[in-house]
């Protein structure tokens, strides 16, 4: 339970110069974590890496990204590929015939609305709400996976709302208690404010590996102090 009964941006803003002074600062140059001199195929990149990150360790994650990009020389041969040589491309990963399917689904997806060119800078346009609609109405993107591209690779103020960013948003009272991952999405949204949004998520994700766990949360420290009153506080 938070000790917060209603937040507001000022509390929002007060949460995360707390945070800093705990873990330090987010260092990143320009708003919202995004580089502003990335290739406009980056955010296609992000994306398929993206899926491929779903449910597994990010060790894992990197050797099957790289297994991929090193089998396959653009995405109009990934998009192409035989399901089954793609799926055991990607093997490590976990759910490889799943995310095999995902990935051409969504690489078709792009072509398709740019009229052949394998790239997301149409996003750019959209306002943030648009642009995560447009990605998470490919099946198997949900509003994480949007969120991840839209924030990094776009600078849009969507937060990525992972196990360790949903889990400490609950106990803080970020977010209600029984609110699905889809939900915790729209409430962070619409609560924190835009510039915070990158920092804040990668505070809350250092938060969670480092003091706010699962089953043994460890609460000797002034922001749990000051914002929760879970079980372990």
């Amino acid at each position: 339970m938070s000790t917060i009964e209603k937040w507001d941006a000022a509390d929002v803003r007060d949460l995360h110069d707390d945070l800093v002074s705990l873990h330090g600062p987010v260092e990143r140059t320009s708003d919202h974590g995004a580089d502003a001199s990335a290739d406009p195929g980056e955010g296609v990149r992000q994306l398929v890496t993206t899926i491929l990150s779903q449910n597994v360790a990010d060790e894992n994650t990197r050797r099957a990204s790289e297994a991929l990009f090193a089998a396959y020389d653009d995405f109009e041969a990934i998009e192409s590929a035989d399901h089954d040589k793609l799926a055991d491309t990607i093997r490590v990963a976990g759910l490889p015939d799943q995310k095999a399917a995902r990935i051409q689904r969504a690489l078709a997806a792009i072509r398709e609305e740019t009229g052949g060119a394998y790239s997301l800078a149409f996003l750019d346009a959209m306002p943030a709400e648009e642009a995560k609609g447009w990605l998470t109405d490919i099946k198997g993107v949900g509003p994480k996976t949007a969120s991840v591209v839209l924030n990094f690779h776009f600078g849009k103020p969507t937060m990525a709302v992972d196990t360790h960013v949903e889990r400490v948003s609950k106990r803080f009272g970020l977010v209600t208690e029984s609110a699905t991952n889809k939900r915790a999405h729209d409430e962070l949204d619409a609560l924190i404010p835009d510039e915070l949004t990158y920092p804040l998520h990668v505070l809350l994700i250092t938060h969670g590996r480092e003091f706010c766990s699962a089953r043994r949360p460890d609460c000797s420290n002034p922001v749990c102090e000051r914002y929760c009153s879970c079980k372990g506080c």
